[in-house]
């Protein structure tokens, strides 16, 4: 008795939550339709493609298709393991994503704090303008730019620099230069583009508490330091967390049009890797795995950096 008792309760709970469920649907139809592009979005570009995950794990053959080429399992990747590039794609890739960790992840925190300092709102609204405008700029474009100025051959900067110093400056083929100015156009071009979200966290700072620090004799660099930082901190560890699963992602169009016969040895990074291997060559099977084993380190260091942003209490990304 008490068990068909426990049954019943159990069904006429879920034909409650199922009732429910069906009154949000039909009260808030509207809001699910805009939702449904955005989900079928996902669904065809993000989630459907995953299934070629499969190919790391055979030897595809073009010609048999893609369920009746050969299983080969983990060969792709211990031959890639083996592969003397990879090395040399570990340290190019990790340089840069370093590089990009200590200059361009604090520049739009640090580009926030000064426009959040501005009280002049026109005067503000016309910077914003002007430092979001290079994200909206190809990165074609920003290559043809950095070749115009950098070039030895009539470059601006080479002409200065010989007029004023008798010798130009080897900046698109010397090695030692290719990131150095991978990080310079990434900053020129995202910076701004960045302080979007830290502005909106900064908008919601309570202003009573820079009130309360003015009446205890706090200085702009005391609220800066105690109310200002303290008050962004989650965001800006959410996305240190989101940034960490992009360590081995350098982005490939960037570095595939600054790449040369001269600064490839520097150059070449995972993804570039990626592309010579799969289109120039056809090692289709190969470079997914490549790609496979670069998404999977990216989703280590993206469960391994919440755990510790937690351990330190903080909020983390779930």
């Amino acid at each position: 008795m008490e068990h068909t008792t426990a049954n019943e309760r159990t069904l006429n709970k879920k034909a409650h939550t199922d009732s429910r469920v069906l009154r949000r649907l039909r009260r808030d139809k509207w809001l699910y339709a805009l939702l449904l592009p955005g989900v079928l979005y996902f669904l065809v570009f993000k989630y459907v493609p995953m299934w070629g995950v499969v190919l790391a794990f055979k030897n595809y053959q073009p010609f048999l298709g893609f369920w009746k080429s050969e299983w080969v399992g983990l060969e792709h990747f211990r031959n890639f393991f083996q592969n003397p590039d990879f090395l040399r794609l570990i340290k190019n890739t990790l340089l840069l994503s370093f590089y990009n960790l200590i200059f361009f992840f604090p520049a739009p925190i640090v580009l926030a704090l000064l426009l959040n300092e501005i009280r002049v709102s026109l005067y503000k609204r016309t910077i914003q303008t002007l430092i979001y405008v290079p994200h909206f700029i190809s990165m074609v474009i920003v290559a043809s730019i950095s070749y115009v100025f950098l070039t030895t051959e009539g470059g601006v900067v080479n002409e200065l620099l010989q007029q004023y110093t008798g010798y130009k400056i080897q900046f698109l083929a010397d090695p030692h230069w290719f990131r150095p100015l991978i990080i310079a156009q990434t900053v020129w071009k995202e910076c701004g583009w960045g302080t979007i979200i830290f502005l909106a966290a900064l908008a919601g700072v309570d202003a009573e508490q820079y009130e309360a620090a003015i009446m205890d004799g706090a200085g702009r660099w005391r609220q800066l330091w105690h109310i200002t930082l303290p008050s962004i901190r989650s965001t800006i560890v959410i996305l240190l967390i989101l940034r960490m699963g992009d360590v081995l992602d350098n982005g490939f169009e960037q570095i595939y049009l600054m790449t040369n016969a001269l600064n490839r040895e520097v150059a070449d990074v995972f993804d570039t890797y990626v592309y010579l291997m799969g289109i120039t060559q056809g090692a289709f099977s190969y470079s997914t795995a490549v790609g496979l084993f670069k998404s999977v380190v990216g989703v280590v260091l993206v469960f391994g950096s919440n755990f510790l942003a937690r351990r330190f209490g903080q909020s983390g990304i779930y």
